[in-house]
């Protein structure tokens, strides 16, 4: 690097600080069965959320976003909705989301909430009905029911596979006890899709919406926002089905972000979110819709982020590229190209609850690899160059503009489970892929709280619905809060640098470097992600602000490390 660097070229310019909340936040997600127990049952619950929120506060978020609590048998942790207007007992009751919102608003959190319109649960009371109902009956035009192919009707309609592993499709029997029609599951056989071309399906999600408006919730997170629309007829498709974390194809090695196939990303999809816009811009407090949408390429993608439709979209492609950073770099650079032409904020994200944590998959072997999960006699991440790759990305995703969202624990550098039992494994994906695909268990283990409390804190008297590990102990937040260097420390600084230079908001400048090293510029700040073998040095007079090596001395940038930092 040269003492007075020369810009090299501008791909995002800055923007107003004082626009809406959503196109600069910092999301938390919280994923509730694991992140605090109250009542001792081993599953994470409202209350324990509330009680828990100074957390957020401390860590320096804008807003958290709660995975589903609705009612639920729980055949996929919840994505498995039965009623859309209430709270699953084992979450708590209305009253206790009421709490929760009551609560976070008073301290400056916004909250956003799930939202699963593609599939209800099969114990909904709209599929009772169509279960009992006739063939072309009102009840089954909710749901994609169809006749068989075959001289009985014994195969299924289409070839179509589940994202789960398996058929799409699942037969019922009729009320005279004879084998009768499909229906339609692009997940699991108890989450059967509905059909967005029926308007009481459309009214009913859009009356959905207003009851979680009238309670005061800031937003939604619209789970496989890609799927709801379907193409006429249902072709057939040859293509290759992928995971739904959009992780490597049990099948085949086809590119797991492009999915064309006919049940994702219609045109229709784009009515549907006109039609939510028009509710959410109905009330006051910039309410906003996040979509979870696997599409691929992102000119695409941005289209779910139109004026008039969704406020963000999670970028996938940048989580997708892992630890590569001329395929970083080209990520950013077409993310911003896509979304600033449609006056969109870019959503940046690297772990989730669907997905192998970053500290984990980033000390992999291949860290661009996505395994859907981690188990014995799979490939044991490298933890410590893992989690150092993780603190490294961290700090390069929270110094773009737009919004970030983090995933709970992801502050405290949790890996992923890689040595849990597989007979403790609850994720259908496991159990319908025969054990091919371990599933997302992993990355969903109950957080550690406190380092010499039972369950680590997390419940009052050891339960924890899924086992954490014994090494866990200096992962607690009480073992890193105070501790210079930690990696919950790390991101506190990050969080608070952030806002004080006002990075979600700023400009980015590429400055020319090392192909193996991202140099940027947001602001006043540079910003040198090392991802190369070898350490580089800073400008000469450059002030180091915050580095993701906790041993950062002087201005050497050390492998595997990023470095925020002012220029003299």
């Amino acid at each position: 690097m040269t003492a007075t660097p020369a810009r090299e070229r501008t791909v995002h310019h800055a923007e107003a600080t004082d626009g809406p909340w959503w196109r600069h936040a910092v999301i938390y997600q919280v994923y509730p069965r694991s992140f605090a127990d109250s009542n001792g049952d081993g599953i994470g619950d409202l209350p324990g959320i509330t009680a828990r929120l100074d957390h957020l506060v401390e860590l320096g978020v804008d807003a958290l976003w709660l995975s589903p609590f609705y009612v639920s048998p729980q055949a996929d942790a919840g994505y498995d909705v039965a009623d859309y207007r209430d709270v699953d007992p084992v979450f708590g009751t209305l009253d206790d989301i009421d709490a929760l919102l009551d609560k976070a608003h008073r301290l400056g959190l916004r909250v956003v909430v799930d939202l699963v319109p593609n599939h209800t649960s099969d114990e909904h009371i709209w599929f009772a009905a169509a279960r009992a109902a006739a063939p072309g009956s009102p009840e089954r035009a909710r749901y994609l029911f169809r006749e068989g192919r075959g001289q009985h009707g014994e195969l299924p309609p289409n070839n179509w596979q589940s994202m789960f592993g398996g058929p799409a499709w699942t037969r019922v029997m009729e009320a005279d006890g004879r084998p009768g029609q499909w229906y339609l599951h692009l997940f699991d056989t108890k989450q059967p899709d509905l059909d967005w071309s029926n308007p009481q399906v459309r009214a009913e999600f859009e009356d959905v919406l207003r009851f979680w408006l009238d309670r005061g919730v800031d937003g939604f997170r619209v789970d496989v926002a890609h799927g709801l629309v379907k193409a006429d007829g249902l072709p057939d498709w040859a293509g290759a089905v992928t995971m739904i974390d959009g992780s490597d194809p049990v099948d085949d090695g086809t590119d797991p972000n492009v999915h064309n196939g006919p049940m994702f990303d219609q045109e229709g999809v784009h009515d549907v979110y006109r039609a939510w816009r028009t509710v959410l811009d109905s009330y006051p407090g910039d309410r906003a819709m996040v979509a979870e949408a696997w599409v691929e390429p992102l000119e695409r993608l941005a289209r779910y982020v139109r004026p008039d439709e969704m406020h963000q979209a999670f970028n996938f492609s940048f989580l997708s590229a892992g630890w590569d950073p001329l395929a970083l770099r080209s990520v950013i650079d077409r993310s911003f190209a896509a979304n600033d032409a449609v006056g969109a904020p870019t959503t940046w994200v690297l772990s989730n609850h669907d997905v192998v944590r970053h500290a984990s998959r980033l000390g992999l072997s291949d860290p661009t690899h996505r395994p859907n999960g981690i188990g014995h006699g799979d490939e044991q991440p490298d933890a410590e160059l893992g989690l150092r790759r993780a603190r490294a990305a961290s700090l390069l995703v929270l110094a773009l503009p737009g919004s970030a969202y983090l995933y709970q624990g992801e502050e405290l550098g949790l890996p992923e489970h890689t040595a849990l039992p597989d007979e403790l494994r609850q994720d259908p994906t496991y159990t319908r892929t025969d054990g091919v695909e371990r599933g997302r268990d992993g990355c969903r283990v109950p957080l550690p709280w406190e380092q010499h409390a039972p369950a680590f804190g997390f419940s009052p008297n050891g339960a924890s619905w899924l086992p954490q590990p014994a090494g866990w102990g200096g992962f607690t937040v009480d073992a890193q809060r105070g501790r210079p260097g930690s990696t919950y420390e790390t991101y506190r600084s990050a969080l608070r640098l952030r806002r004080e230079h006002r990075l979600a908001t700023g400009d980015l400048t590429w400055l020319p470097s090392d192909p193996q090293v991202l140099e940027l510029t947001n602001r006043t700040v540079l910003v040198v992600a090392n991802m190369g073998p070898t350490a580089v040095e800073l400008p000469v007079g450059a002030r180091v602000l915050l580095s993701s090596d906790a041993a950062q001395s002087g201005t050497v940038v050390a492998p595997a490390t990023t470095v925020w930092a002012e220029l003299g």
